[in-house]
């Protein structure tokens, strides 16, 4: 899991901030649009993770930001408190909070990768408002979970390895699976067919196999 500084836009009086998780196994994602980065909308974000994901989530990776935990406390390092309001809801959550080295975002690869992804994105697109910028990403995300072939899963898209692993693994899901976009904001996909897709998400679909 990981917080990305979004740009501010015209219409916006103070940035927002895009909350990911990624899981590990289907690379499946998960995105949520947050007016702030505190404890209070991690916590509200991994709520939301945790009813949209049909997967257990035993273990959950973040890096060392105060609105995950209290580990780096006036700048020294200390061990967690298990106070902070993120632990309190692992614990009620019965997953495990894992937290990368101080200082070494690559050991969050997987997420800062897809940063990446979103990073692009925000570079290449012009957005008309905040509205038209949020729909983009969520977009593109439903896109990446439902159309991008990913190697590690043998060519799979996240969603077709996701089915794969509740076929072959049910204990390790608390609910049915169904087809979800991996946003809080359901997206209507469609077809496969590039030549079906609105224009944008042809250039969306474009940059997805750029990469």
């Amino acid at each position: 899991m990981d917080v990305k500084y979004l740009p501010q836009m015209q219409d916006e009086s103070s940035r927002r901030y895009l909350f990911v998780a990624i899981d590990r196994a289907t690379r499946w994602v998960f995105v949520a649009i947050k007016t702030n980065k505190t404890a209070a909308s991690a916590q509200a974000f991994l709520k939301a993770l945790n009813k949209a994901c049909p997967i257990k989530i035993n273990k959950l990776l973040t890096d060392n930001g105060k609105e995950f935990t209290d580990r780096l406390f006036a700048s020294r390092e200390r061990e967690p408190s298990g106070n902070h309001e993120f632990d309190q809801l692992y614990q009620e959550l019965s997953t495990e909070h894992r937290l990368t080295k101080p200082r070494t975002p690559r050991t969050n690869g997987m997420v800062e990768r897809f940063n990446g992804r979103i990073a692009d994105v925000l570079k290449t697109h012009r957005f008309n408002s905040r509205d038209d910028r949020e729909q983009t990403l969520l977009r593109y995300v439903a896109l990446y979970n439902h159309q991008l072939p990913q190697s590690a899963l043998g060519s799979k898209t996240p969603m077709q390895g996701m089915k794969q692993w509740y076929q072959e693994h049910p204990h390790l899901f608390h609910k049915r699976l169904y087809d979800r976009p991996g946003c809080i904001t359901q997206v209507r996909v469609a077809h496969v067919v590039q030549g079906a897709l609105p224009e944008i998400d042809q250039r969306l679909v474009s940059e997805l196999h750029q990469h």
